[in-house]
C-alpha cells in the first residue's frame, strides 16, 4: 500500500517522484549549460514551513518558469545556496509543491499532460479561451482545488495569467490570499523570454543570463487590507505595477547610451 501512496488529488507520488527526477535531469543544462540561472535568495526557501505558502511571480513562458522553481526549491532545500550546481539534488524532490495552471494548455497534447502530472493544479480561466475573450464565472471547485494543494504543500502562481508583461495582476490570487492565508512569497524571473520560445520547450537562444530572485515573505494584513489594496502589493512586489515602466525605460535607455559610448571608442 506505502509503494502506491497518492497526493490529495491522486496522483501516485512514486511515479510522480520518478517524473521529476527524469525532468529534472533532462532540463538541468537549459539553466546552467546553454543558459546560466543566476539566483537570488534562495536562503528564504529553506526557512518557509513544509505547508501553506504560496509563490506568486510575473510569467514569461507556459513551462519553463516552472521548472527553474522546481530546481532552485530541490536545490535549496538539499543545502544548496543561489545555486543549482550537480543536479544531484532532484534524486530526493520535494513532492508536494503544485503550481496553477490554464487546463487548455495542460491537455494540449501529452507532454503537457505528463507535466500536469507533476504538479498542476488545471483551472478555467475566466477572461480568455482558445484564444479568445470571454466572460464566465470563476468555479469553486478550482479555488477548492488550491486551497486542497496550500494545505497539502507549496503552490506556485502566476497572478497576471498570461505571458505578457505588465498586465494586471488578477483578483482571484487576491481572494485565495484573503481566505487561506497563506504565506506568501514573492519571485521575479527575467531572460526566460530571450531565451526560450514562449512555451519554454524550446532553446531559442544560448548564453543568456537568466534571472531568480526570492523577496522576503510579504506582510499582508489578511483581515483588515483589501482586494485592490493586495493587488497591488502583488504587482510592485513581482515588478509588474504600471511604475516599473518608467524604471525599465530610464534602465535601457541608460544601457543604450552606454553601448553607444563603447561603439564610439
Amino acid at each position: 500500500m506505502g509503494l502506491f501512496k497518492r497526493n490529495p488529488f491522486g496522483h501516485i507520488l512514486i511515479l510522480k517522484k520518478w517524473l521529476i527526477r527524469f525532468f529534472g535531469v533532462l532540463t538541468h543544462r537549459r539553466f546552467r549549460g546553454f543558459n546560466e540561472l543566476q539566483i537570488e535568495g534562495s536562503e528564504i526557501i529553506k526557512d518557509l514551513p513544509d505547508t501553506n505558502v504560496l509563490f506568486i511571480s510575473n510569467h514569461q513562458t507556459y513551462f519553463a518558469d516552472v521548472v527553474s522553481m522546481f530546481h532552485v526549491f530541490n536545490a535549496t532545500l538539499s543545502g544548496r545556496v543561489d545555486s543549482i550546481k550537480n543536479v544531484g539534488y532532484i534524486w530526493q524532490p520535494k513532492l508536494n509543491v503544485y503550481y496553477v495552471a490554464a487546463k487548455e494548455t495542460m491537455k494540449a497534447g501529452l507532454l503537457p499532460k505528463i507535466l500536469a502530472y507533476m504538479g498542476s493544479i488545471s483551472i478555467e480561466r475566466t477572461w480568455r479561451s482558445e484564444g479568445k475573450n470571454v466572460k464566465r464565472q470563476v468555479k469553486m471547485s478550482d479555488i477548492s482545488n488550491i486551497g486542497k494543494a496550500l494545505d497539502d504543500g507549496w503552490v506556485i502562481t502566476f497572478p497576471q495569467g498570461t505571458t505578457t508583461p505588465f498586465k494586471p495582476v488578477r483578483k482571484g490570487t487576491a481572494h485565495i490570499i484573503k481566505k487561506y492565508k497563506p504565506i506568501v512569497v514573492p519571485i521575479v524571473i527575467d531572460g526566460f523570454r530571450r531565451s526560450f520560445d514562449k512555451k519554454g520547450l524550446r532553446i531559442k537562444k544560448k548564453n543568456i543570463l537568466q534571472s531568480f530572485e526570492i523577496k522576503q515573505p510579504l506582510d499582508i494584513n489578511y483581515d483588515n487590507e483589501s482586494f485592490d489594496d493586495i493587488v497591488k502589493r502583488i504587482e510592485e512586489a513581482i515588478e509588474q505595477h504600471p511604475s516599473f515602466l518608467k524604471v525599465l525605460s530610464k534602465k535601457t535607455i541608460k544601457e543604450q547610451e552606454e553601448l553607444n559610448k563603447l561603439r564610439e571608442w
